[in-house]
């Protein structure tokens, strides 16, 4: 029932960017918004680097038979939140003439539904998969939806709106129903999840292998739990980061490698392998840091005939050790996102305890402070850091 007239408050946190080069966004004031409810949703807007604002928006409308609209519960931060308000994006940037609501790993309960739902309820808790396609070219077709050049990806510039909002509106199908044992601070590492799952399915894992995780970040960790549960026989994790590293071990029960930055990646390849006793080096290597060096020695460290995957996004050139690579047939692979089924799968994962995302949330910053978790994760605070939605 629409509660006409009804007003609702809170407390709202104004942002801005010092002018020295280099200086991190800083808070400064705090106003207070009042927005009618149902009529207008409060929703955090970006306009730039360390410009961030709490404005009233549209509610969302069901513009499909197919759609549904999600009142947001939490929201992740993810290491692209930070580089959009650090920099205000990649290669598209938000400004004050097109900005955009921020957030895309996300989940909430289903609000309301169009008329030709089937697959969810109001009530239902949900997943949400923040980006969808078209499904009518040729890669929807082929079954790699995930490359469908015109998807459209939550937070995504210019006109692709995120999830920190109230509400959210996406397709039935691209929202899943969570199982009553998950919580819905964990439905929000179903994403990142299933990056990690969609990473290790194009690496082709067999029972027994042994896998080279580069990275310990969310992705990472994620990535080499999934490695475990697909049943590899042994899992190393790097980073340079020692705290990271040490979480690192305490979650997965695994063996860690720490590169040395003096080193070159034909060095660190080698002691790799010496101080782990893998003369002939690991059968896969999941790289999640986009680092080049990392990539590099991810590839010295394979075994002959060895895969490497690249899910990290770093440089957009990077030099790869092209004459070792033939010699030993390594198999070079990319991974974008993640595509059919990967979804659920992260879900059969963490219903059959196979994989725990409970350790790696580390904090919940109300959503009127927003932009204080994106600092945290900023400076290296924390392993997952959740905005939760907006309060009554």
């Amino acid at each position: 029932m629409v509660v006409r007239g009804r007003r609702a408050s809170i407390l709202v946190r104004a942002t801005v960017l010092r002018c020295g080069v280099g200086s991190p966004p800083e808070p400064t004031s705090y106003s207070r918004i009042s927005v009618f409810q149902e009529l207008a949703i409060i929703s955090l807007v970006l306009y730039g680097p360390g410009k961030a604002r709490f404005e009233n928006r549209p509610v969302p409308s069901l513009k499909d038979a197919h759609d549904v609209i999600i009142r947001i519960s939490y929201v992740g931060v993810c290491g692209s939140d930070v580089h959009f308000w650090t920099d205000g994006g990649f290669a598209r940037k938000v400004s004050e003439d097109q900005p955009l609501v921020m957030g895309h790993e996300a989940s909430g309960i289903v609000r309301s539904i169009g008329p030709d739902v089937t697959l969810l309820k109001p009530g239902d808790r949900v997943a949400i998969e923040p980006g969808f396609s078209c499904r009518r070219c040729k890669q929807c077709k082929d079954g790699r939806y995930n490359l469908c050049p015109k998807m459209k990806f939550a937070a995504d510039p210019p006109l692709t709106q995120g999830t920190l909002s109230r509400f959210f509106s996406i397709p039935e199908d691209f929202a899943y129903k969570i199982p009553d044992s998950l919580s819905l601070e964990e439905a929000v590492l179903v994403e990142p999840l299933a990056v990690a799952v969609h990473g290790i399915r194009l690496a082709g894992l067999e029972v027994g292998q042994r896998v080279l995780v580069q990275g310990s970040g969310t992705i990472g960790l994620l990535t080499a739990a999934v490695a475990k549960a697909y049943g590899a026989k042994q899992v190393y994790i790097t980073d340079v980061n020692l705290d990271k590293i040490k979480f690192a071990k305490k979650y997965l029960e695994c063996s860690a490698f720490i590169p040395d930055l003096g080193s070159t990646p034909e060095e660190n390849a080698a002691r790799f392998k010496t101080e782990t006793g893998l003369d002939d080096g690991v059968d896969a290597v999941i790289e999640c840091t986009g680092v080049e060096a990392s990539t590099q020695t991810g590839l010295l460290a394979l075994s002959a005939g060895g895969v490497l995957v690249q899910v990290g996004l770093g440089k957009p050139v990077q030099a790869i050790p092209i004459h070792a690579m033939s010699e030993k047939e390594i198999v070079l692979k990319t991974s974008f996102r993640y595509g059919p089924g990967d979804y659920e799968i992260a879900l059969e994962l963490l219903e059959s305890g196979k994989v725990s995302v409970r350790p790696l949330i580390s904090s919940i910053t109300p959503f009127e402070k927003a932009t204080e978790a994106w600092e945290k994760t900023r400076k290296g605070k924390g392993i997952k850091n959740l905005i939760r939605g907006v309060q009554d």
